[in-house]
């Protein structure tokens, strides 16, 4: 009799409010899960950052295996969210997506695509998340932009890379989760030759947020993987989770994500928790029975320090 196939190695981890800026948030997520993650995800905007090598060192660095950097690349100034009315957050026309086509932010792009070249070492760039939702300027629909224009975009993107030499990034295509009234999502895919991982962002807002109640991590993410599946068999990975403590036990929630919703989906290669209050408490350390959980799933030894790459 063959022997069973051996248990999927996957990674986790972490996205923090200041990411690079204050690696001691890192730090105290680690301490709290007892175990070293081996991605940092953080957001760049496109008003106020320029490449920074000296950013990408600070989580590549850190003890042990290198820690992958994911760049959540946002073309937006992320100052204008919760500014007055007559400035919505979704209308941004400088950063609109005809904008990035018209060639006005080429020589940004070519700036990152030269420092991330000459970095040399792998680096995970996630452009324009969510696109399936309208709270972000580059969502079709809002700010001026027009349906195959996201999809454009990437496309430039990417050709910009391909220009300058550009190899050792990891393009992450990374909608929401699907949701009544959002945007369908095959028709926002740039295409497998122009992406390497699908992330999906979900959340449990459970009672505390409007976002349909208690949901586990099955419910939440499952009906996403099913669309994505009927378009592309590219890696998964869940880009964006976390769980609220109001409307349920959140410790059951991280224990249902290690031993019931994972194991359901080997083709999810890892995930990165948001440890961070914002709208609620995402954070592991909310409560000391949602830390031990997570301690508790990370310690399987399937849980690897640093994720399978793309060759």
């Amino acid at each position: 009799m063959d022997a069973p196939p051996p248990a999927p190695t996957r990674f986790f981890g972490v996205s923090t409010p200041s990411g690079p800026y204050n690696m001691a948030e890192v730090d105290a997520f680690q301490s709290a899960a007892g175990k070293k993650p081996a991605v940092v995800m953080f957001s760049q905007d496109w008003a106020h950052a320029r490449f920074r090598a000296d950013l990408l060192d600070s989580i590549a660095d850190r003890p042990g295996p290198p820690t992958l950097p994911l760049i959540t690349w946002e073309p937006r100034d992320h100052k204008v969210a919760g500014s007055a009315p007559d400035a919505p957050a979704t209308e941004q026309p400088a950063y609109s997506l005809a904008r990035i086509l018209d060639g006005s932010f080429d020589a940004y792009i070519r700036e990152w695509a030269e420092g991330l070249r000459d970095w040399g070492r792998p680096v995970g760039l996630r452009f324009a998340q969510q696109m399936n939702g309208n709270w972000f300027p580059w969502s079709e629909g809002v700010n001026g932009n027009e349906p195959g224009q996201y999809v454009a975009a990437w496309r430039h993107l990417r050709e910009i890379f391909d220009s300058v030499g550009t190899t050792n990034v990891l393009w992450v295509w990374s909608p929401n989760v699907s949701y009544t009234g959002s945007a369908p999502l095959a028709p926002l895919y740039p295409g497998d030759s122009y992406v390497d991982w699908i992330g999906i962002d979900g959340y449990n807002g459970g009672t505390a947020l409007g976002w349909g109640g208690w949901l586990g991590p099955e419910e939440l993410f499952a009906p996403t993987i099913r669309e994505i599946r009927a378009f592309t068999s590219k890696p998964l990975v869940l880009t964006e989770v976390a769980s609220t403590e109001v409307g349920g036990s959140k410790a059951q929630w991280i224990n249902d994500l290690f031993h019931a919703m994972l194991p359901r989906h080997p083709e999810v290669l890892g995930f990165v928790w948001v440890e961070a209050e914002r709208e609620a408490d995402w954070r592991i350390v909310s409560s000391e029975t949602a830390a031990a959980a997570f301690a508790a799933g990370v310690a399987d030894p399937g849980f690897v320090d640093a994720p399978t790459l793309p060759r």
